[in-house]
């Protein structure tokens, strides 16, 4: 997923009402019906359908005039948006249509990663690329797919060239061989290593979690904490390529709608460079390497 360049620099106030509009309207609507859970998750509970909410006019007004809030910088006397209610009303519909079209179709369940990374690895038998394993134990003890899927098409497109599938240090972006910004984090993947990377990415895989907790919002969190530091180090003239990558459709879709829609403002705010959902890793994650290669090459 990409920003919609029509809603990229807008101001810390817009994406202030943002926030609160979502949060005072609700993130999501209840729809009939319930979605089950997958079968392999046995102990996860079913969820009420739901759609990514897109509140009208009438809907703010009163949940602002209900905070105490006023509301008439977005809609006028006669209950019409105003020209700045309007454009947040705007990305509202486009942060709705973008996880409606393109989260509910890529996310993947354990099995379906599973069987995709198998098909990927067919005829890629000689590639070299790290396999790592999942922390679980017993029957979901497995490779994890989602990275093992992320490193074989980066091994796929870089060929002979260094990355780094692992960073064991912080990422740092230098000068005249001297440091200029040392991010807070250690990330999941840079490329062609974690100084002056010309890309790094974070993933966040799911498959086998059966409650939407605090240690996935904080994941949420910690790549805003990321965004914001490569952001700045924008200063400096040199920004890497920020790519967050991101699947379990029962985790995100089902259960944690509301972070997705984080995660849609985060890339608008300029906080990520794209976002990349399950099986985009496959029709995706390829073109980015290919720029990445060619910026690597420039340099």
């Amino acid at each position: 997923m990409k920003p919609d360049p029509a809603y990229l620099n807008q101001s810390q106030e817009f994406w202030a009402n943002v926030r609160v509009i979502s949060e005072l309207c609700g993130y999501t609507e209840t729809e009939m019906g319930y979605a089950p859970p997958p079968s392999y998750l046995p102990k996860a509970e079913r969820k009420r359908n739901s759609s990514i909410k897109v509140p009208t006019a009438e809907e703010i007004v009163e949940a602002f005039g209900k905070k105490g809030f006023q509301s008439d910088h977005l809609v006028s006397k006669d209950g019409e948006f105003t020209e700045t209610g309007a454009s947040l009303h705007g990305y509202l519909k486009v942060r709705a249509a973008k996880l409606a079209h393109v989260a509910t179709k890529s996310l993947m369940n354990a099995p379906e990663a599973s069987e995709l990374f198998k098909e990927q690895s067919q005829g890629n038998e000689g590639l070299d690329y790290p396999r790592p394993m999942n922390k679980h134990k017993g029957n979901k003890k497995a490779e994890a797919f989602l990275t093992c899927l992320v490193n074989l098409m980066v091994a796929a497109g870089v060929g002979d060239l260094p990355v780094d599938y692992d960073p064991s240090e912080l990422t740092k972006i230098t000068k005249d061989k001297r440091p200029l910004r040392t991010m807070s984090r250690r990330l999941d993947g840079a490329f062609p290593s974690a100084v002056d990377p010309v890309a790094v990415w974070e993933i966040k895989e799911y498959y086998y979690t059966t409650t939407f907790g605090s240690r996935i919002a904080d994941g949420v969190y910690e790549t805003m904490l990321d965004g914001m530091e490569l952001r700045e180090a924008a200063a400096t003239g040199s920004r890497p390529y920020h790519v967050l990558i991101v699947d379990s459709h029962y985790t995100w879709w089902l259960c944690g709608k509301s972070y997705l829609c984080r995660i849609v403002d985060m890339l608008h705010m300029g906080l990520v460079s794209e976002v990349i959902f399950g099986r985009e890793v496959v029709s995706e994650l390829p073109r980015l390497v290919a720029s990445w290669v060619e910026e690597h090459r420039r340099r």
